[in-house]
């Protein structure tokens, strides 16, 4: 019982984490909105000219960025939160029961992955080449990110003996 506990109390944090986040976004949106801005307009990288192509001045495009990062934020966060209710109800069940459990858990820490490897590490980061500004790299935030929900996501999916 005690690492099946562990389990919900590692994920509620990550959950928290994930619905500060999408929170902030929400309720403070003018913050981030210029980071993204500069990341896809890659006004602060080197300039170099085989790489400058890829950059996106459109103001709109730009907008529909960030709120697709946000709506992303926010399912993750949902979900897991969902994924954590499920497993409190079946913290007593047989382990095949709470192993199926898991799944919605496992679904939301993944999405949130995805934006952190995918969206800002991969796309934001190396696409956009986000890691050439002083200013507007987001890379070390996106990884204290991947690394919290990959930890969570390893210890989740732990095998879980009958209680």
């Amino acid at each position: 019982m005690t690492v099946r506990l562990a389990k919900i109390v590692l994920l509620a944090c990550y959950g928290l984490l994930m619905a500060l986040i999408a929170f902030g976004n929400v309720t403070d949106y003018g913050s981030n909105l210029p980071f993204v801005r500069h990341v896809l307009a890659m006004d602060t990288t080197f300039g170099s000219p085989g790489v400058m192509w890829r950059a996106i001045d459109d103001p709109t495009i730009q907008t529909i960025a960030y709120l697709a990062i946000i709506a992303t934020e926010t399912a993750a966060a949902v979900v897991i939160w969902w994924g954590i209710v499920r497993l409190l109800r079946a913290r007593r069940a047989p382990a095949a029961v709470f192993r199926q459990a898991k799944n919605v858990a496992i679904a939301g820490v993944t999405l949130s992955l995805a934006i952190w490897l995918g969206g800002f590490l991969a796309i934001g980061g190396e696409w956009f080449a986000m890691w050439q500004s002083d200013t507007w790299n987001g890379a070390e935030s996106a990884g204290r990110f991947l690394l919290a929900g990959g930890i969570v996501l390893l210890f989740l999916n732990q095998p879980d003996p009958d209680l």
